[in-house]
């Protein structure tokens, strides 16, 4: 890892730089090109952390695609609430289609859960996820993703669409927060 460094005031640590990030991603268009040829892909992109990672990885997938998304909440801060709301529901139908959700990152589970159960009753045919990042420490639903761009233990992450209330998902690579001796952000 490179040396801390600071953001809009919080103390950051690189954990994967823009270029293995992208590396990641077209390992992740290479299978799910292979595990989809022949076959139009329905893409459910999870607002807002997944749209970054979304707009690169669909950019090298080469079945066809359609793509719509869907918005739900259960963050405040750093920590999962536990609740999870539906704040943008899809446009397309699902019943029937092989159903690919893409994800910035897989934690706790239950938004996730949340979301598969959904799809699963409106009458999904094939339903698999895509996520940049796995960090199944944290799990709280049994869930498990597909295809999986990096496994990550532990730390709260930012940039490349992942926030912290709203805050540096601008940020090209992705970084983890550095807490303080009490264990604070």
């Amino acid at each position: 890892m490179d040396q801390p460094h600071r953001n809009q005031g919080y103390p950051l640590q690189l954990l994967y730089s823009p270029e293995r990030i992208q590396t990641e991603i077209a390992r992740l268009a290479k299978e799910i090109n292979a595990s989809y040829e022949g076959r139009e892909l329905l893409v459910i992109v999870v607002l807002k952390g997944a749209l970054f990672f979304a707009a690169d990885l669909l950019r090298l997938v080469t079945v066809p695609v359609r793509m719509d998304l869907v918005k739900l909440s259960s963050y405040a801060g750093t920590e999962s609430c536990g609740t999870v709301r539906l704040t943008k529901d899809l446009e397309f139908e699902v019943a029937g289609k092989d159903v690919l959700v893409v994800e910035d990152i897989v934690d706790t589970g239950l938004t996730l859960v949340y979301l598969l159960d959904l799809l699963k009753q409106r009458g999904a045919g094939t339903l698999r996820v895509c996520t940049l990042i796995d960090k199944t420490e944290r799990r709280q639903a049994e869930v498990t993703a597909d295809f999986v761009g990096f496994h990550c233990q532990g730390g709260f992450l930012v940039g490349y669409g992942l926030d912290l209330d709203e805050r540096m998902r601008e940020l090209p690579a992705i970084y983890q927060m550095i807490q303080d001796h009490d264990g604070e952000i």
